[in-house]
């Protein structure tokens, strides 16, 4: 497998066509055909930077590819992205992190090579009234238990550890079964212990760490607070910005209760199993929502959670109201036990 660090450093205007971990010989030839020279018929949506195209190669392997655009590809920002994502995700490997399978640089074509996710993103999931009512309470509670993992892993298995910077439903994939990939690392950052960590602002409106804005600073407590967004936009099923307004003045949580803010799309959960996990994930994503990043929990005792066994609810679903929530796990830390409402 060729090094992307030293590919990074010597490639910058050559060409370089790399392929691994893959059943079978793709051929940058291959990838044109597919595609037929990246026609815009294949073009499955757009991202932050480049057009995300599906192509099935000779073997009946389907994959996708983001390409970087011609006057993208001249833009240092966007060159810079995409050359991180590579240098990431070669070697990252988590059943719950999209797939790299290669990449293409070249100064007239640049394009990376992941799984295929027939499903698309989970904003475009939540944001259609049919495919949202396919994504049940079980399949959106394992969604935000496979981004839990993911996080986990970046943080505490990677060595240095690894800040996404970026955690929205528009960077979680979803395969055929509905299952949920972390995607896009063209932000992602090694958090050093040696610096200062100061970076620019990015990421995605609406799920950036308050701090970040008068700090500059980046940490791994950003990826936790992005991750209470997402999680309560999952039991919602639209972004919570309203909730979150409502969140530097708790009091005004005392009235609403948490069934209420459910996705009503679905029906109320009807298993005890089913309102445990609900509560569970409702009171971590609060806690990670405290505007002091000290006290938010970390992505261990999080993933921690969501692998323990749980207790059954005190009070009926219908009863618990968001203030009772962030009681529960205002003081979340490494010795707090699962909420008990």
């Amino acid at each position: 497998m060729v090094n992307p660090n030293n590919v990074l450093q010597t490639t910058k205007n050559g060409d370089l066509f790399s392929v691994w971990n893959f059943d079978g010989n793709i051929a940058y030839e291959d990838i044109i055909a597919a595609t037929n020279d990246f026609d815009f018929r294949c073009c499955i949506g757009t991202g932050g930077y480049g057009s995300v195209y599906r192509a099935e190669l000779p073997s009946g392997k389907v994959v996708a590819l983001k390409k970087l655009h011609r006057l993208e590809a001249e833009d240092p920002v966007f060159d810079r992205s995409f050359r991180n994502e590579i240098k990431f995700l070669t070697d990252i490997r988590h059943r719950n992190i999209v797939k790299l399978h290669g990449y293409c640089l070249h100064n007239r074509c640049m394009f990376l090579i992941y799984d295929y996710m027939e499903r698309g993103s989970l904003l475009w999931v939540l944001s259609d009234d049919v495919e949202a009512v396919e994504l049940d309470w079980m399949k959106r509670i394992n969604t935000i238990k496979s981004v839990a993992h993911a996080l986990f892993y970046l943080h505490y298995e990677c060595t240095p550890k690894i800040v996404h910077r970026d955690i929205s439903s528009n960077n979680i994939l979803l395969n055929s079964n509905l299952e949920a990939f972390v995607s896009d690392f063209g932000t992602a950052r090694i958090l050093d212990p040696d610096s200062s960590n100061q970076t620019w602002l990015v990421g995605t409106h609406g799920y950036v760490a308050p701090e970040l804005a008068y700090t500059m600073v980046v940490t791994d407590k950003c990826d936790v607070y992005s991750f209470g967004v997402l999680a309560l936009e999952i039991l919602t099923g639209k972004h919570p910005g309203e909730l979150l307004s409502l969140l530097p003045a708790p009091s005004s949580l005392q009235n609403i209760m948490l069934i209420d803010v459910l996705d009503p799309r679905l029906s109320p959960p009807t298993s005890q199993m089913l309102a445990q996990n609900i509560v569970l994930v409702a009171a971590i994503a609060l806690a990670c929502l405290n505007v002091d990043p000290k006290l938010r929990p970390t992505m261990k005792y999080v993933s921690q959670e969501f692998l323990a066994c749980q207790r059954s609810l005190r009070n009926p679903l219908r009863t618990i109201s968001l203030l009772q929530l962030m009681n529960c796990g205002i003081h979340m830390e490494e010795s707090y036990q699962a909420p008990q409402c």
